[in-house]
């Protein structure tokens, strides 16, 4: 039977070859387009996904994140290739961190905070679990951008319309 950090390992793995593949199809003339203004601008999402591995890093190494003192402070990937390679770090990070852990850590409490206000309270492994969820949500949102953009998308679990 294999460790529940293994377990985390082999799908962050599988995921992140999914995700690598979506960020790539983002278009650099594109970058402003938002679907709705209440929507956020297609950059703003495929630059919040390529970065949604921290929280993974973060949960693992540190009891809390606290952006009172760590503001979460996004960069600038004006393109899809900058975007691949910033996931790509980000995921070598999540990995080495996930490497670094046991499974002994995975009942240990961690809080996403900004200062006294709390945002999330969690066990070390939901927080892992909530990053894996917020990546795949956060790619399905990017596949319907893409969409409406007339801009093939991939399966990720099995061919799409697009591939058939």
């Amino acid at each position: 039977m294999i460790s529940f950090i293994e377990a985390f390992q082999k799908e962050l793995a599988q995921e992140a070859a999914q995700t690598r593949r979506m960020l790539a199809l983002v278009p650099a003339d594109r970058m402003d387009w938002q679907p709705h203004p209440k929507s956020m601008t297609i950059k703003a999402l495929a630059t919040h996904l390529a970065e949604i591995p921290i929280m993974l890093t973060m949960g693992i190494r540190q009891d809390k994140w606290d952006f009172a003192d760590s503001p979460y402070a996004p960069a600038n990937y004006p393109d899809p290739d900058a975007l691949v390679a910033r996931f790509d770090e980000c995921v070598q990070e999540a990995q080495a961190a996930l490497a670094g852990a046991t499974d002994a850590i995975l009942q240990q409490k961690w809080v996403m905070c900004e200062g006294d206000t709390i945002y999330v309270e969690m066990e070390k492994w939901e927080t892992v679990r909530h990053a894996m969820g917020q990546n795949a949500h956060h790619r399905a949102q990017l596949g319907v951008f893409l969409r409406l953009l007339d801009i093939p998308i991939p399966g990720p679990y099995g061919p799409s319309a697009d591939e058939m």
